[in-house]
């Protein structure tokens, strides 16, 4: 099924895409584990864009409690990032692979701290369904975030890790987005043409323990938990 016009302009651009793009980490020349994620994008309506994200839980051995996208480490029988993708996202949240039309891969990039070699799979969600967590010891929650939303000034903020970082989130429906999701997120957003100006000054330290998930229901569009407060600072 050919995806709505409103792919255009990120589908030509992210054709030329590079790893620097999104990140400053190139992957290594060797090693890492190879792992894939899905980028889902669907509509709430005709013409209103949203993505599909989770929360991990916070049990988690990597990345406890964080918003990510559906995915995970490659399987052997995996025949390309695609199927990786596909494959992890019905595992995690119960995704039929044949509602889904794979438009693009993007580069791969490097997460450090767990040594993934992450290639994401952009989709277009031509047959949204019902998707809800299928393993709660390692999904808490599932959110369908809309650009509007994203791109709203007022959900936009940058975060500051205990290590020194600071990099992009976002607060949309009681979960804060941040990390390499917010990463990918930023950068699409960007080089779709959908970013409005917002107030980067705008900086929140990680929360310690980090936010729980919004209530978990039965299945995706229950009410979610109230927006975690934040501390502007200069």
């Amino acid at each position: 099924m050919n995806p709505p016009e409103w792919w255009e302009p990120l589908l030509t651009r992210v054709s030329s895409a590079r790893t620097e793009d999104f990140t400053a980490i190139p992957p290594p020349a060797s090693g890492g584990r190879a792992s894939a994620v899905l980028v889902l994008v669907g509509e709430s309506a005709p013409g209103e864009p949203d993505l599909l994200v989770l929360q991990r839980a916070a049990t988690m051995r990597n990345h406890a409690g964080q918003p990510a996208f559906p995915g995970g480490a490659a399987d052997p029988e995996d025949r390309d990032p695609t199927a990786t993708a596909l494959r992890e996202a019905q595992e995690e949240v119960g995704l039929d692979p044949a509602s889904a039309t794979v438009l693009a891969t993007l580069p791969e990039l490097y997460i450090p701290i767990s040594r993934f070699v992450v290639t994401p799979v952009l989709a277009w969600w031509h047959a949204p369904h019902p998707v809800h967590p299928m393993q709660p010891a390692e999904v808490a929650h599932v959110a369908r975030l809309s650009v509007a939303e994203l791109v709203d000034p007022a959900n936009r903020l940058r975060l500051r890790h205990p290590s020194g970082w600071v990099g992009p989130a976002f607060q949309v429906k009681g979960m804060l987005v941040w990390g390499f999701t917010a990463g990918i997120i930023a950068t699409l957003l960007d080089m779709a043409g959908w970013s409005r100006p917002w107030h980067p000054g705008r900086i929140m330290d990680l929360p310690d323990p980090a936010p729980a998930a919004p209530a978990r229901s039965a299945s995706l569009g229950a009410t979610a938990a109230p927006t975690a407060t934040d501390e502007v600072v200069s």
